[in-house]
């Protein structure tokens, strides 16, 4: 067998240890590999020319990427849990206890277990790389460090900064870990090894302690000081999480009786609690979606066929979803980006809307102000269609108006290549529609963001039933590059996201209208997992949206989807949500909480009661979301449960720790769910009759996920 691990000498007494895994374009670390490790490390105790190590990386622009997740999938017990742990702990130790000076040398992404291979070494440098990170992302996937990184990041960092990293998962580059005291050198990578040898050369052990805040210094010295800063993480913990999450928690806890009772046995707190949640059903649905997306990075979207370059992209409308697309396609993707609008102010607000984005990197000192302005530089603009001859992509984000959008596939058809893809940024009208304009339908196709665009990880890519294989796949590549998840639907009203969307947001307006107050719902559906409550949905979407929406997914759909008489009466009295200022809540206020503009009810005509457990309503508008994924499923409109689940967490953030709609539903198992829609349905009417492939599956007792 390969190995992975090779020690070369040098003729100054400094030793290399490389790691390279056969066949794999990255590092991870595996079980197996401890054996491999303690023999090297056997090898190196025992010959004494050996004056220092240096541990660095075969591949070229990574360090270790951190341990291979699918080898908790194959623990069936808690015990196998805590075994890989302990392995870890025992490999980590050893290196630690070498008496001569190691160092590791990080060139690229060092996260998770491969930053606590480099803290288990005696010093660190990195390279200047915009390519290298650092960070511990374990939370994310509901875990926590284990291999000894909430034991020795603390011990390095100080309790507060290493906290903070842990329970966000965030990265840092090399700028921030040379500040915070995380690495000791920072250097361009052609000397990164020289360096590394160096340092081993000159036999310091000690890294310089980081400035710490004169309130950190204080409240870390002391026991009393320690335990306000894990009180009031708890509690910036719980705030946040809503006890949805066991793993920061248990990150806090681990830190706390390291420091309080010492390495050895922290250790083994660290152990026991990666165990836990290994086997937690959290941990499990937030692994199934790191799967799930790293699968569809492979998938074109349409079988075999190839994508096609886009070397230059044409964006129509300057707006926010138009300066939003235009921003991510020269920013993240690279691509020259051309916006057309129909007048100046269209144009200058999208060039405004992305230098404002970039130029929040040069203010943080991320990016160089050249950088800067050569990423402006890829975006130009125009009022009439001139230069966009050899666009290969056109993306609308125009008005929803059918009539304007058959102009704008006419237009692009007249003006650009045979081969140019038209995709529309339509939220709701049919993609069959827009291209019956089109003479080359098999380039028209929708490409639905969701806003803010930068920030939104989702985009539908919907094919309607003359768009060709290579459209498809062609489009489904430019959203890749422009850093997007994107999911394959099929045309319909509504495409998969906002029709899901759309009946839990009716089924809270119908509560709303029962006389439940705005906050009460609110409330309980971000206790359930959701980031904002339905009504700070709707104001932040615009009520007028909303209100535009509904009747045509009504009309192509069928009644279910008639929309509560709420939207009538709001816009009436010119509520439209934050946009003007004017919705469930109050704008403008300089009140830091947010406050509910009590004045809504009286519109309605409502006093409201807040009479309903919160329990009722999560299920009342979270049923309805599940009843209409599976009928998406069941039409076609999305390929499979694991599309769905990806759509619905990261189109509308349906909460991650239940795995998205799918998931949930195998966890509820589907007789209960078809128990509750059928009372449902006798108690509040038949828009929660269950869909004839949920009755069918529970009947035969079958799930989505194996």
């Amino acid at each position: 067998m390969d190995k992975s691990f090779t020690l070369s000498r040098n003729e100054n007494g400094i030793a290399v240890l490389t790691m390279d895994v056969p066949g794999e374009t990255m590092n991870t670390l595996r079980a197996e590999f401890g054996p491999e490790i303690s023999e090297v490390l056997t090898e190196i105790r025992s010959d004494h020319q050996i004056k220092g190590l240096v541990i660095i990386s075969g591949k070229k622009d990574s360090f270790v990427a951190g341990a291979d997740i699918s080898m908790l999938d194959a623990c069936t017990s808690a015990d196998d849990a805590k075994q890989l742990s302990q392995q870890g702990h025992e490999v980590f130790l050893a290196l630690e206890a070498l008496t001569i000076p190691v160092v590791a040398a990080i060139n690229g992404p060092c996260l998770g277990g491969g930053l606590e291979l480099a803290l288990a070494c005696h010093m660190r440098v990195c390279t200047d790389s915009a390519k290298t990170m650092m960070g511990l992302p374990e939370v994310q996937l509901g875990l926590l460090p284990g291999g000894g990184g909430t034991q020795r990041l603390p011990r390095l960092v100080g309790i507060t900064t290493a906290l903070d990293m842990m329970l966000t998962g965030k990265q840092l580059r090399p700028k921030q870990a040379l500040k915070m005291g995380l690495v000791n050198d920072v250097v361009p990578e052609s000397i990164l090894l020289r360096t590394a040898i160096e340092m081993a050369l000159s036999g310091k052990k000690m890294p310089k302690k980081a400035k710490a805040s004169m309130v950190n210094r204080v409240l870390e010295g002391t026991s009393a000081g320690r335990n306000i800063i894990f009180d009031q993480a708890l509690k910036q913990v719980n705030k946040k999480t809503h006890g949805n999450y066991p793993a920061p928690e248990k990150i806090i806890d681990c830190v706390r009786q390291g420091m309080t009772k010492g390495l050895i046995k922290g250790l083994e707190v660290e152990a026991t609690h990666f165990a836990d949640l290994v086997m937690s059903p959290e941990s499990e649905a937030l692994r199934s979606i790191f799967f799930a997306t790293t699968e569809m990075k492979k998938e074109s979207g349409a079988g075999d066929v190839q994508a096609k370059p886009v070397k230059k992209a044409m964006i129509l409308g300057g707006g926010l979803m138009g300066g939003g697309i235009a921003s991510v396609t020269t920013t993240k993707a690279k691509i020259p980006a051309r916006v057309k609008d129909i007048n100046e102010t269209g144009l200058s607000n999208a060039l405004s809307y992305a230098y404002k984005l970039l130029d929040k990197g040069v203010k943080r000192r991320h990016m160089t102000s050249a950088a800067r302005d050569n990423l402006m530089a890829l975006m130009t603009t125009t009022t009439e269609y001139k230069g966009i001859k050899d666009a290969d992509i056109v993306v609308e984000a125009v008005f929803e108006d059918l009539g304007l959008k058959h102009q704008m596939v006419k237009d692009v058809e007249r003006e650009c290549g045979e081969h140019t893809i038209f995709a529309s940024n339509t939220s709701s009208l049919p993609i069959s529609q827009i291209a019956e304009a089109a003479q080359r339908p098999e380039n028209v196709i929708g490409l639905h963001y969701f806003s803010p665009v930068e920030k939104m990880p989702l985009v539908e890519v919907i094919a309607h039933e003359k768009t060709s294989a290579e459209t498809i796949a062609t489009t489904v590549a430019f959203a890749r590059k422009q850093g997007k998840t994107p999911i394959v639907v099929q045309d319909g009203a509504g495409f998969y996201v906002n029709r899901i969307l759309a009946l839990y947001m009716n089924e809270a307006a119908n509560l709303l209208l029962q006389g439940e107050s705005v906050e009460h719902l609110d409330k309980a559906l971000v206790k359930f997992g959701f980031p904002v409550g339905p009504m700070t949905l709707l104001d932040e979407v615009g009520i007028d949206v909303g209100a535009k929406i509904s009747p045509i997914l009504e009309k192509e759909l069928g009644a279910r989807f008639q929309a509560p008489t709420a939207f009538d009466k709001l816009l009436g009295d010119d509520r439209k949500g934050r946009k003007n200022g004017k919705g469930f809540y109050q704008y403008g206020t300089k009140s830091k909480k947010k406050l509910v503009d009590e004045s809504v009810y009286a519109v309605l005509g409502i006093t409201p009661t807040a009479t309903s457990d919160a329990a009722e309503i999560v299920q009342r508008c979270v049923l309805q979301m599940l009843n209409e994924a599976v009928r998406c499923l069941e039409e076609g409109i999305i390929a499979s449960a694991r599309d769905g689940d990806i759509g619905a967490i990261f189109g509308i953030g349906f909460p991650p720790f239940l795995g998205g709609p799918f998931r949930y539903i195998d966890t509820m198992g589907p007789a209960k769910l078809v128990e509750i829609l059928n009372q449902y349905a006798q108690d509040h009417g038949e828009r929660f009759k269950p869909c004839a492939m949920l009755v069918e599956m529970a009947e035969t007792g079958s799930r989505f996920h194996s």
